[in-house]
């Protein structure tokens, strides 16, 4: 195999390409895979046949396994840190870290990420956790008044309840006080120049014409943008960077810009609005964080904020990055785009099972826990990565199989009538591992020798004449005509163990709303003494959650 070659340093690089290819994109792919292992080991070419072999068997062991037991690897674009190895550079002695979001609508999975990480590595070094809400652009991002509530709740449903919260646009005035030091350093000056032009000249690596002003005429420039004195786009404030830097990005970028648009909190007070490159940059500073985690994206905002800090003489927190979440179901989603979604009628709200809002998921029975373990588990990986809701799904499963009580549900109810069949009391438990919480109790009646029945449509259409079938927990039959209503014999003889449907005959009529739409049908009559919020097992249907008792009891699907 691979003669001449160190054959665990090859099968490593497969394993690490692997790995990174399966994150990226959902499954692992071979001719992926190969193209990056020859790239840095040019010399496997020598032996390709042997090379497909090792990379066709490393690839089906990866595709295989969950994500959570993808830990313990390293990737050389950037290390993957997973579950209980979470774990900060180095031995610090202070830790605090933060989540600032944009409230321009709510936490979806991928904030869950930010939040759970952010406090559970707070947690774990005995740090502090710190809610920002970056709420300073009134326009563009316009933020939702409800969506700061929101984002609380579910910080604290998620187990990651912060030690201090902190609104950006209370906060104006400090961020103004930074300027005016910056502007009387000759750090920072006012440009009148138009978008276009500026970028000619950026472009050119030339200098504004603005850029020399004095100090003293800057803050004269300053203090008439803060009076309202120009009007929109007439004049930025700009932080002086290196004219001639590689990337044209980071060559004086701007740090205020006027917006006389009302913000929600603080309606028209101010109409010079920071960008978050310069709120952060002073925000991470007066709140003592010790430690950013932020998308690889972002990584010119910190080149950025390097400037405000030199200038400052502060100290840059440390930083990490990781890759974006790409949920597959949704692709690269983001809060923009599920709001015009919404706008559009495609979604119901915030909440509609369909979106993967953290609102969405509570509603659909979805465990806190399930959402921590998922997010812990994809770690801090600079490397793109892919999930399915099935991943979240599976999760949840481990922690509510246990918890979630089974009841029967009928799915579009058909009526089915069986012939000599005994009265019959029926007691099943309420979980088959956990008898001590009790039994469901049926009285199964008869009425002129037939026994009035509902199975699900489901199950119906697939029967025939003729077929024995088990009435699951209480006797056989054998069908004997599939109009309407069903007909069946009594059969007597030990239980089927195949062909087993579940049945009600008294019930309570239920709804169940699914992403693709409303179900109806009949649940047990036990169902109304469930409380709103609960979440039990419908049998072969799936985990719902009570949502609410109106006539009807109406619950949200969850996952199989």
């Amino acid at each position: 195999m691979l003669v001449g070659l160190n054959k665990m340093e090859v099968e490593k690089t497969i394993r690490e390409r692997a790995i990174q290819n399966r994150l990226q994109y959902g499954r692992a792919d071979e001719k992926a895979v190969i193209g990056k292992v020859l790239s840095e080991i040019p010399e496997a070419k020598r032996d390709m046949r042997a090379l497909i072999e090792k990379v066709k068997a490393i690839i089906s062991e990866v595709n295989q396994l969950p994500l959570d037991e993808l830990d313990g690897h390293e990737l050389r674009m950037g290390k993957t840190v997973k579950g209980s190895s979470l774990k900060l550079p180095g031995k610090p002695a202070a830790v605090v870290m933060r989540f600032a979001p944009n409230p321009n609508g709510p936490a979806t999975l991928g904030s869950a990420r930010g939040i759970v990480v952010n406090s559970e590595l707070a947690r774990r070094y005995g740090g502090e956790f710190i809610l920002r809400f970056d709420d300073t652009d009134p326009k563009t991002k316009k933020p939702m008044m409800e969506a700061y509530g929101w984002y609380l709740e579910d910080c604290e449903w998620l187990d990651a309840k912060p030690d201090d919260v902190y609104y950006a646009s209370d906060r104006i005035q400090l961020y103004y006080e930074h300027a005016e030091k910056l502007i009387t350093g000759g750090h920072a000056y006012v440009c009148f120049c138009s978008k276009s032009d500026f970028k000619a000249l950026r472009d050119k690596k030339m200098k504004c014409p603005h850029r020399d002003s004095q100090p003293e005429k800057n803050i004269g420039f300053w203090r008439k943008m803060l009076a309202g004195e120009y009007n929109e786009g007439e004049c930025v404030l700009r932080i002086k960077t290196d004219i001639e830097h590689k990337d044209p990005a980071l060559r004086d970028w701007v740090g205020f810009r006027i917006i006389q648009e009302p913000h929600p909190r603080v309606g028209d007070k101010y109409v010079v609005w920071p960008m978050l490159d310069f709120e952060s940059a002073i925000e991470d500073h007066l709140l003592g964080i010790t430690h950013i985690i932020r998308g690889k994206d972002l990584i010119d905002s910190e080149h950025r904020q390097r400037f405000i800090y030199g200038y400052l003489g502060w100290e840059y927190p440390v930083t990490m990055h990781w890759g974006r979440v790409r949920l597959v179901e949704f692709g690269a989603f983001s809060t923009s785009k599920l709001k015009e979604m919404i706008s559009r009628g495609e979604y119901s709200g915030w909440d509609d099972p369909r979106v993967p809002t953290i609102r969405a998921l509570r509603r659909r029975g979805v465990s806190p826990e399930a959402v921590r373990n998922l997010m812990t588990g994809l770690g801090i990986s600079e490397v793109d990565v892919s999930i399915s809701l099935e991943n979240l799904f599976a999760e949840n499963r481990k922690v509510m199989d246990p918890k979630a009580n089974r009841y029967f549900f009928i799915e579009d109810p058909k009526e089915l009538v069986v012939r000599n069949a005994p009265q019959k009391e029926v007691r099943i438990p309420l979980h088959p591992s956990f008898r001590e919480r009790g039994m469901r109790e049926f009285q199964v009646n008869t009425e002129d020798g037939n026994t009035r029945l509902f199975i699900s449509a489901a199950d119906s259409v697939k029967l025939r004449a003729g077929d024995e079938v088990r009435l699951m927990n209480l006797f056989n039959v054998r069908i004997t005509g599939v109009n309407d209503p069903i007909t069946a014999d009594y059969l007597e003889g030990e239980n089927l163990r195949v062909n087993k449907i579940h049945w009600l005959q008294d019930y309570l009529p239920a709804e169940v709303l699914r992403p693709e739409g409303w179900v109806g049908g009949f649940c047990e009559p036990a169902c109304g003494s469930l409380d709103v919020g609960e979440v039990v097992q419908f049998e072969r249907f799936g985990f719902v959650r009570l949502d609410r008792k109106a006539g009807s009891l109406v619950f949200y699907f969850g996952h199989r």
